[in-house]
């Protein structure tokens, strides 16, 4: 069997044309230029010269350390061409963090994306001697002392004036390819610990590829992409080779501080997101609702209402609509459901992946509502992604899905998700011991998550098995399933619950800044700083009442008993945040020691 990512391009070509879209850039505020099928192979066949030119050898290692950017797809597929072997590294790591995965890999080439990472790389570079060459997305100034470094377009100029015998090399190279080549290294972004490099040959990729064609059959050539989370991130990474496989016009939005802006622009049928995204639209949604009159309120209300019944009582369970209902339905989506959809970008929606991390329920009710097919999945760096995703009929809602066909699942001591299958990684990069731990002696991976399978056959992920925690009085608690209650909160943006080997459960909170200050506006609350309004005792007993009520049905020993607001959010760049928008666990209860204490005092 041939491997789908190395043939990918030129089976594209051969099925439509060199002219059709393959891939979209944003050049300015509301416009964005198409890349041909044909200028990517172009590209690639540059790329792949280049690395061979500048000694890349079959099965090493070549480090990618940028922002989103088309570019990146280009050096993959060069790699790919060599039987060169990628490592993702996330954009926003520091030179630390970056010099471990470089040394920890052995990566030879380092491509970069920005000033300030080519700046982190020469740092790197001057450590670590196996790293011979940089390559910079951006056209960045090079360094006048700086003998290893080039321009990405310097790169191609390289490639373009290839020899004979260099490309008959790399054809020679791509003839030999084979599954069991190692296409990419994905280091784990880690909650704990130093990160650990998922090794994920093409196999993983053949049969991730093959299974989604399997399952997501609403998706066809007619749809688009944004590609929004990092491309280092696995589930990104499998999602935009899923869609160009399927000849899926992916659009690359480069900075995820614009994602509003370049979503609206896109208005993307298909985008695969974290929770995060949808917690960030569903708060803003209730704020606008909030300040509505009682009768926009009412209404609005009434076409949820409507939604609902149509589309979770109904449609999620494959039963004909009512024609009353539907008609009901097709009148609240023209006034209501249309308009918030345009607003958030998403008016031509097919489906939209979304996992990571768990979401409330009654996000994921509110959404379907609308028909915003928001299809929640499970899976890991070391899974190739996907383990389980909604079906199209018969999810179940509070589940991250069915299983995928040829993949296994079970449920191991202390209710831990095991997964057997052909998208499971063969190991970590170097690290026999670690790989040994995540396997059962029968071969099953340890997914540390702690699971069970419903009477449906769905599968409920509870909590991350190191996230779980006991309180002094012997009660086992699941912060994330805390945590995700809270998000609903339109004056609640992050939740860390805290209570190990403590009496009972309290929590940091970083409040929806904008939604307080609002409502100190409303209610007339006087306040000199941020800091002051966030300690004022309105504001403090309007969240307790709030949190109080999102509580209902948690067992007593479960739930928040204090908490600390906090004036700032936690961030990647604190530390408090995985690139996948984790929570830290040891880094928030060290960092904010002093306020854990003093709800302990």
């Amino acid at each position: 069997m041939a491997n789908i990512l190395t043939t990918l391009i030129q089976r594209q070509i051969s099925a439509y044309s060199s002219e059709r879209a393959a891939l979209w850039e944003r050049t300015a505020p509301g416009k964005w230029s198409p890349i041909s099928w044909g200028k990517l192979a172009e590209a690639s066949s540059k790329v792949a010269c280049a690395l061979e030119i500048l000694g890349v050898k079959e099965e090493e290692r070549v480090a990618v350390f940028s922002h989103n950017d088309p570019k990146i797809l280009a050096t993959d597929f060069g790699c790919f061409a060599n039987r060169a072997v990628t490592v993702s590294i996330y954009s926003t790591s520091s030179q630390e963090q970056v010099e471990y995965i470089v040394r920890d890999s052995g990566a030879a080439i380092i491509f970069v994306g920005t000033k300030s990472q080519y700046e982190i790389a020469r740092k790197v570079a001057a450590n670590v001697k196996a790293l011979r060459q940089i390559i910079v997305y951006d056209e960045v100034e090079i360094d006048n002392d700086d003998k290893s470094s080039m321009t990405f377009s310097r790169l191609l100029k390289l490639g373009e004036a290839a020899t004979d015998a260099c490309r008959a090399e790399v054809e020679a190279r791509t003839a030999r390819a084979v599954p069991e080549d190692v296409a990419t290294l994905l280091y784990t972004s880690g909650t704990t610990g130093e990160p650990k490099g998922a090794i994920l040959p093409h196999s993983c990729f053949n049969a991730a590829l093959e299974i989604h064609h399997q399952v997501l059959t609403s998706l066809s050539d007619r749809d688009t992409s944004l590609c929004f989370l990092p491309l280092s991130h696995i589930f990104e990474k499998a999602w935009t080779y899923f869609c160009l496989d399927s000849a899926i016009q992916v659009y690359v939005n480069r900075d995820p501080r614009i994602i509003q802006d370049t979503i609206k622009e896109v208005n993307p049928t298909c985008m695969c997101s974290v929770p995060r995204f949808w917690e960030k639209a569903y708060t803003a949604i209730q704020e606008k609702m909030s300040r509505m009159s009682a009768v926009g309120r009412w209404f609005c209300a009434h076409a949820l209402k409507v939604g609902r019944k149509r589309n979770l009582h109904y449609k999620r369970l494959g039963l004909p609509v009512p024609r009353l209902l539907e008609a009901r339905y097709r009148f609240y989506e023209k006034k209501v459901f249309s308009t918030v959809k345009k607003a958030m970008g998403v008016t031509n929606g097919n489906l939209f992946p979304t996992a990571g991390a768990p979401l409330s329920s009654a996000i994921v009710e509110f959404f379907h509502a609308m028909d915003i097919n928001l299809v929640i999945g499970y899976g890991l760096s070391e899974t190739t992604a996907t383990v389980s995703c909604f079906p199209y009929v018969g999810y179940e809602i509070g589940s991250i899905g069915t299983v995928l066909p040829g993949i296994e699942v079970k449920i191991g001591d202390e209710n831990e998700i095991l997964v057997k299958g052909p998208t499971v990684m063969r190991g970590y990069f170097n690290k026999p011991e670690e790989t040994a731990a995540v396997f059962t002696p029968d071969g099953w991976f340890r997914t540390g998550d702690a699971g069970r399978i419903d009477s449906s056959g769905a599968l409920v992920l509870t909590d991350r098995l190191k996230d779980l925690f006991k309180t002094s009085n012997g009660k086992y608690i699941a912060p994330q399933a805390i945590e995700s209650r809270l998000g609903e909160d339109k004056y609640i943006d992050q939740v860390a619950v805290i209570g190990d080997s403590r009496k009972y459960v309290t929590a940091i909170i970083v409040p929806a800044i904008e939604a307080v200050k609002e409502y100190a506006r409303r209610k007339k609350i006087q306040y000199q700083s941020l800091e002051e309004l966030l300690k004022n005792s309105q504001i403090m007993d309007m969240i307790g009442r709030r949190i109080e009520a999102l509580q209902e049905g948690l067992a007593s020993f479960e739930k928040i008993k204090k908490f600390t607001l906090l004036p700032r959010e936690f961030s990647m760049e604190n530390g408090e945040l995985t690139n996948t928008l984790k929570i830290r666990r040891p880094v928030i209860n060290r960092r904010y020691a002093n306020e854990i204490e003093a709800m302990y005092a």
